[in-house]
């Protein structure tokens, strides 16, 4: 039976392809069985609801009739959500650079029935462009190739096929010292941008991972171990892109959050689209270089940033019951952008000319545009703050502006719920919280802990992606590792440990099942679908990779509960992967961070009651701190911490809340003034 079998499914860019005359099949036995019984090889083709590319693809090839009728023709036509299966993207992107090209979506991929790729490629074009063939033409070709040559063809799966194997074997290494990973640090700032910010050239990604290690360096918090250079590169790296982004068009100065990426190396020109998972990484990072700024004049921008990210996420984002929704969209109106443009005299019309003037000279609105023909707001020209007058005027002006571009047509929004996104965002918004003092802000990030539980949670174990009423189950490393850290930060913040036996939980649930012969974790789930090969991902990206995720999971877990098998858990992992800490050092910045937590993290232990003002106090102090390694609980007068736990027996002392903060076996004396504890944690100076 042939047809498109799309309007079946739930992903939301899965029922954007649904009425194309395509014959999609989503993934499963289904496409295998017809691609074998009809000996047709299998086009698979992912992308994901944001994605400007998927959707040009889309409106040139897969809308075409006669694309479409060539299609039907000559292959089974299978379509994949990546967010939805990123186990089944990792597989099959990594089959692309295997044959040498760069990676991307959309992702054209060309398997045998039995799901091994032989080729493949990104966006192809209706006719020869740029190099690249016509999309029908090629088609055409693959086609041909795969019945006329078989043999070929065997030998070309089977030799992908070798080379991901030989990806996924064990690179061990030692655990790198905080010395080795300042060291590694420095290299990697050695590749920044001092002027612009982020990695030299463009496109500009943020490349959060490398940002948190910069922060995690940033941040001193362990003894004098001569890594003043390593801390100061990471440092001025950190703090130039911090700055540059928040100044860039990719950041919406309406409306909040960043996009996914600047085209240029000015940060001027975004790729629209607007994801959950750079937000939440991106959070935390502001929301900690503003306290750590303290009364610098730049420490405003920091704030701004990491607010405008709060107020994207609970007017755009959140879905009905609490939990976040996955992106939106590059497109409004089948544009590029459109959403997020204006021309100077549209400013003009809203703000009136004299205000339009000063919005126009600090956000670069002029005639004739700075993008196409149209204006994208930003303050490149003008980063730093001006006078509290000025600045008064700007955010009025911009909040009347966004009022007029909240009437416009609004890109679409992919809805699914992922729980390692969710998990990610959950502990950014936790932090950012208690930095900023902002209960509401805890409360949001604890709505959508329980919402995740609601739609995710099977018997203690997590699915991967939600949307109405379906589950993408079993989930996946990333999910419980995210999970884990979103109990874990949600904890500090609302000073308990309701949610410490859940992590504990979830960790077991890896062990059980995602874990890797000779160290590290699995992707998937020892019970899940099997695939080709069976990653074991310890490669960063846009996002952690699972096995850096997994190492912080259980450093955290290890500070929290003094359990030594929680360290002793993260160390094989962080060494699983440790040769690329010399050899590739870009790629594990994450479990770099987790080497960081189990040698130089600070804990604070407050011991007082719930109520009381004082302990609420020693623990605004201690948020306030902007440190990214650090571990804060709040214990009543008289509850035991666990007997591996530094501060363990320790309690009130003379009768009032009382801090202990910890470094290493040893606590340092009680303390009872917030002022006092600030001062013990706050940061060494280094030079911008």
């Amino acid at each position: 039976m042939s047809g498109n079998s799309l309007h079946r499914e739930v992903s939301p860019y899965l029922l954007q392809h649904k009425d194309n005359p395509v014959d999609w099949l989503p993934w499963g036995p289904e496409a295998f069985a017809r691609a074998r019984a009809e000996n047709r090889p299998i086009l698979l083709s992912i992308g994901y609801a944001a994605c400007h590319w998927c959707h040009v693809m889309a409106h040139e090839s897969f809308e075409n009739p006669e694309t479409a009728a060539v299609m039907n023709r000559l292959f089974v036509n299978v379509k994949v959500d990546r967010e939805e299966r990123p186990d089944v993207d990792d597989v099959y992107m990594a089959a692309l650079q295997v044959l040498g090209q760069p990676g991307g979506w959309p992702l054209t991929m060309f398997l045998t029935p039995d799901g091994a790729p032989f080729w493949g490629g990104t966006y192809f074009p209706p006719e020869p462009r740029h190099g690249l063939p016509a999309f029908r033409d090629m088609l055409e070709q693959i086609a041909t190739i795969y019945h006329d040559q078989a043999e070929d063809v065997r030998h070309n799966a089977s030799a992908i096929g070798a080379r991901l194997g030989r990806l996924a074997a064990r690179r061990p290494g030692p655990v790198p010292s905080a010395d080795t990973v300042a060291g590694a640090a420095a290299r990697i700032a050695g590749v920044f941008d001092m002027e612009r910010g982020g990695v030299r050239g463009a496109p500009k990604f943020p490349n959060a991972p490398l940002l948190a290690l910069f922060d995690a360096l940033a941040s001193p918090g362990g003894p004098a171990i001569g890594r003043e250079s390593g801390t100061e590169a990471a440092h001025a790296a950190l703090d130039r892109t911090l700055r540059r982004m928040a100044a860039g068009g990719i950041h919406d100065h309406l409306g909040g959050g960043f996009a996914r990426y600047s085209v240029d190396a000015d940060w001027l020109v975004p790729h629209f689209e607007k994801m959950l998972i750079d937000n939440a990484q991106l959070l935390p990072l502001y929301a900690r270089a503003w306290a750590r700024a303290g009364s610098a004049p730049h420490a405003a921008v920091f704030a701004e940033a990491a607010q405008g990210i709060m107020a994207w996420l609970a007017r755009e984002m959140e879905t009905g019951d609490g939990a976040f929704a996955s992106s939106l969209d590059a497109d409004s109106e089948g544009e590029e952008g459109l959403y997020y443009l204006w021309t100077a005299e549209e400013i003009a019309a809203v703000l009136g000319a004299d205000d339009a003037a000063l919005f126009g000279r600090v956000y670069d609105i002029r005639p004739g545009g700075n993008f196409e023909g149209r204006a994208i707001p930003n303050r490149l020209a003008h980063p730093d703050p001006l006078s509290g007058e000025d600045e008064a005027r700007l955010e009025a002006m911009a909040a009347r502006l966004h009022d007029r571009r909240w009437s416009r047509s609004h890109p679409g929004r992919d809805d699914k719920v992922l729980a390692d996104w969710n998990g990610l965002m959950i502990a950014g918004l936790a932090e950012a919280g208690m930095i900023f003092d902002r209960p509401d802000q805890v409360a949001r990030a604890a709505r959508a802990f329980d919402a995740v539980l609601a739609s995710h949670d099977r018997n203690g174990r997590l699915g991967h992606a939600a949307r109405d009423g379906r589950l993408v189950w079993p989930g996946l490393l990333d999910d419980h590792a995210a999970m884990i850290l979103a109990a874990l930060a949600l904890d500090q913040a609302e000073g308990g440990t309701a949610r410490l036996a859940r992590a504990e939980g979830w960790a077991e649930v890896v062990m059980r099942h995602h874990m890797a012969e000779g160290g590290g974790w699995h992707m998937t789930a020892d019970d899940a679908e099997v695939l080709p090969v069976r990653s074991r991902p310890g490669t960063d990206a846009a996002q952690p990779s699972g096995n850096g995720l997994m190492a912080q999971a259980l450093a955290r877990l290890a500070l929290a509960t003094g359990n030594p098998a929680y360290a002793e858990a993260a160390r094989a992992t962080i060494a699983a992967f440790g040769a690329e800490v010399d050899g590739n050092p870009f790629g594990v910045a994450s479990l770099m961070v987790a080497a960081l937590l189990l040698e130089t993290a600070d804990q604070v232990v407050v011991v007082g009651p719930a109520g009381d003002e004082a302990t609420r106090a020693l623990l605004r102090a201690a948020a306030a701190s902007g440190r990214p390694l650090l571990d804060l609980r709040r214990i009543e007068p008289g509850a035991p911490l666990p007997a591996g736990h530094p501060a363990h027996g320790k309690g009130m002392a003379d009768g009032r809340p009382t801090a202990y903060h910890c470094r290493g076996p040893r606590c340092g004396l009680p303390l009872h003034d917030p002022a006092a504890l600030a001062a013990a944690l706050a940061p060494e100076p280094v030079r911008s």
